[in-house]
């Protein structure tokens, strides 16, 4: 059995770390603060019993489960990462553990009135007598990813103290900076020398994924012209105004909160302006690639016509891609997804087989030759105040992972 008192103390320990990472810093990691967990880590593993336990000058974290079979089976390996989102503060993280959830509204903050409540976040009932973790409504909770890590710390130490399980060469890392797409850049796969790999980051309990969107950003720039507003008369040209106007050419129903499933969209995450310059940062994301790469086109496509019609280059686009749907890495090995699929059947949870709306580490991991499927870590509403983590799921996700070592100790004997 795993402990849960020992489960919600560790990971009470990881989130009461900072690890926010910054997107405007190119440094691995974006942020000290992320040595700090990462350190703890080092020691903990250590501890516990892990072998060859690195932690590289990058802040990526490597340990080794060796195996405890007289036989040869394929080494497979566990990845969560360590910093949370910059979208949301992450300092001074103040978890409030509820006990015996009764399935009503949860007061996170009296002072500032913040609740938690099922009528809007549905997923909440079907945790009822459950214990919850939340936040205090100041800050995010930081389960995407901590618990994540602490499901795999914890695997790892109870196949450590259960000897009599039997399992092949188990690889883990921690990676830095996931929150702003760089946790597989320095991801040494070679040295991590595994057959195959699961990312620990999804959601509720039983997601399964091997699917994720197409991504890029896209930075378009508005140079406009200041003059005096007083005589400004077919002088002046307000970059501000002209943003709204490209905005407004966008497909209106094409964005986050208006889709859902397989649907992609365009999401501005970020504007700033005045009437010289206005910059507004787009993110680009679609499953299909032919659909994936007509919006890069037609980003571009609004800027040209705005151009000619403005009869200057008012419009800079500048697209970079970030990361591919990893479906095409992971259908030809569906073999890995299938031992999930069969753990958790085999565990009470009904795997939940959907397409990320996102991305994980996974798959640029999958990409660099390290086909890595994701399995969910338990938590809700990521990058925010309402964010939260049924205890009873961190448990069941440290089962899972248990029992893909147990699995493929027996299924691919050689």
């Amino acid at each position: 059995m795993i402990d849960k008192q020992h489960i919600i103390a560790r990971f009470i320990k990881y989130v009461t770390i900072d690890t926010e990472s910054d997107p405007n810093n190119p440094a691995f990691p974006s942020t000290k603060n992320q040595w700090n967990l990462a350190k703890v880590l080092e020691k903990e593993l250590n501890e516990i019993g892990m072998q060859d336990v690195e932690l590289d000058k990058n802040c990526y974290i490597m340990a080794t489960l060796p195996s405890n079979l007289t036989y040869k089976v394929p080494t497979i390996g566990f990845v969560s990462h360590i910093d949370t989102s910059p979208d949301f503060t992450g300092k001074n993280v103040n978890p409030q553990i509820i006990e015996n959830y009764d399935g009503k509204d949860i007061l996170l903050n009296k002072e500032k009135n913040i609740v938690l409540s099922p009528d809007y976040f549905e997923d909440l009932v079907q945790y009822k007598g459950q214990t919850i973790i939340t936040t205090d409504g100041t800050t995010l909770l930081g389960a995407d990813d901590k618990a994540g890590v602490t499901e795999i710390v914890s695997a790892m130490e109870y196949l450590i103290k259960n000897p009599e399980i039997k399992h092949g060469k188990i690889r883990i890392c921690f990676t830095p900076d996931e929150e702003v797409g760089k946790g597989a850049h320095l991801f040494d796969v070679k040295k991590f020398d595994a057959e195959w790999a699961y990312t620990m980051d999804g959601s509720q309990i039983g997601e399964l994924e091997y699917e994720n969107f197409n991504a890029a950003s896209a930075k378009v720039t508005i140079t406009g012209k200041i003059v005096h507003p007083g005589y400004a008369k077919g002088k002046m040209i307000n970059s501000m105004l002209i943003a709204t106007e490209f905005i407004g050419s966008l497909p209106a129903n094409e964005v986050p909160e208006k889709t859902s499933g397989y649907e992609g969209f365009f999401h501005l995450h970020d504007s700033n302006g005045n009437v010289e310059q206005t910059v507004l940062e787009y993110i680009i994301r679609d499953h299909d690639l032919d659909l994936f790469e007509k919006r890069k086109y037609l980003l571009q496509k609004i800027a040209f016509d705005f151009n000619e019609r403005l009869q200057q280059d008012a419009i800079t686009v500048e697209i970079k891609n970030q990361y591919f749907n990893m479906k095409e890495k992971i259908t030809p090995v569906m073999h890995i997804v299938d031992i999930v699929e069969e753990v958790m059947n085999n565990i009470g949870i009904t795997p939940l087989i959907k397409p990320i709306r996102g991305g994980t580490d996974g798959s640029q991991l999958s990409y660099k030759g390290l086909p890595c499927p994701n399995i969910f870590a338990g938590g809700h509403n990521f990058h925010g105040r309402f964010e939260y983590v049924p205890v009873e799921s961190m448990i069941k996700a440290t089962e899972v992972i248990v029992g893909i070592a147990k699995k493929v100790a027996t299924k691919y004997k050689v």
